[in-house]
């Protein structure tokens, strides 16, 4: 299963790196250039923002839509109305998108960070958040 698979990988890679990776072999993208591209996304870009378990969701929605005979533009309206789909699955299973809201910190300061590994939170809600995000990927994408 994905989600478990994902969740393992949340033990040395980031929330997004963790997911993208996952799904990597279905887009026959190398493991090295799917952590690479996912990098950034981690603890909400870093600053807090969306969840890192998110932003990768985005980018394996971006790689499951076929774009075979569809204008940039539909390409991009469906893109857009899939993330808009995953966000409200995501949102009504975890209660926000956002890294802030979903641990009670704040990861763009040193505190934050600081507070979340006192209370856990990479390993124990993190790894939640990156399982939920790849199961709504496998059961609705």
């Amino acid at each position: 299963m994905k989600s478990q698979q994902a969740i393992e990988n949340f033990k040395t890679m980031n929330c997004a790196q963790s997911v993208l990776t996952a799904f990597a072999p279905d887009f026959r993208l190398d493991e090295k250039t799917a952590i690479r591209i996912a990098a950034g996304f981690g603890s909400g870009m870093g600053e807090g923002d969306t969840c890192g378990a998110v932003t990768g969701a985005y980018m394996v929605i971006g790689m499951k839509i076929r774009g075979e005979g569809k204008t940039l533009q539909e390409l991009k309206a469906e893109v857009k109305a899939s993330v808009k789909r995953f966000n409200a699955l995501f949102q009504e299973k975890c209660g926000s998108i956002y890294c802030r809201n979903l641990l009670g910190v704040d990861l763009a300061t040193p505190e934050g960070v600081d507070l979340a590994k006192k209370r856990n939170l990479f390993d124990t809600v993190c790894p939640q958040l990156v399982g939920t995000a790849v199961e709504i990927l496998e059961s609705n994408f």
